[in-house]
């Protein structure tokens, strides 16, 4: 019976709410929910950044880079660090209990934010997820600035979710090579969107 309403609402709306058919595509008892992280969170975020961050990036990058680039921005003292001292505000993800993903913005000027981080579990990719992950940024963004504003993210060019972030409304503002050391760079397009 409860699918049944809720198709015909989907109906009605054609899908104009992104969030109202969640439900619909995981089940009745399903519940995503996103809240603030602190700093006692860190090993959540670092446990998922070691599922999630590697599998990404496998056809990218090598297999040092990745480690390079887990202990340089998931170890302990470097999630200390940009919780506490670097602004860093993380959110973790939950599907149904589960930790499922994690993003961080950071303001990097009166205007201007970083989408430093947006990660979730492979197995949850493709449900909206994601979607709703980029819109909590948005709405935390929105909620915490004076507007209009701009977010900007760094992805690798050769990273799928560029298109995601297209679809999101996002555009290539510029591209670059940036070093982040031991001879490693980032490969990055950086993207921005007005807020």
């Amino acid at each position: 019976m409860w699918r049944k309403r809720c198709l015909v609402k989907i109906k009605n709306t054609k899908f104009e709410g992104a969030f109202e058919w969640l439900p619909l595509l995981f089940g009745k008892d399903v519940m995503v929910t996103i809240r603030k992280a602190v700093l006692a969170d860190a090993p959540i975020i670092e446990q998922l950044a070691w599922e999630i961050f590697p599998a990404t990036y496998k056809d990218i990058l090598s297999w040092e880079q990745t480690e390079y680039m887990m202990e340089w921005m998931y170890s302990p003292e470097s999630l200390r660090k940009q919780m506490e001292e670097e602004g860093h505000i993380y959110h973790l993800v939950y599907f149904n209990g589960e930790a499922v993903g994690y993003f961080s913005v950071q303001r990097q000027g009166e205007r201007v934010w970083h989408l430093q981080k947006i990660y979730l579990k492979q197995k949850m990719q493709g449900k909206s997820v994601g979607k709703k992950m980029f819109m909590a940024a948005v709405e935390y963004i929105r909620a915490n600035s004076q507007l209009p504003c701009t977010m900007e993210l760094n992805v690798n060019r050769n990273n799928p979710a560029v298109a995601f972030y297209e679809k999101m409304g996002m555009h290539k503002a510029t591209s670059g090579d940036f070093p982040i050391g031991d001879g490693y760079y980032m490969n990055d397009y950086i993207m921005a969107m007005e807020i």
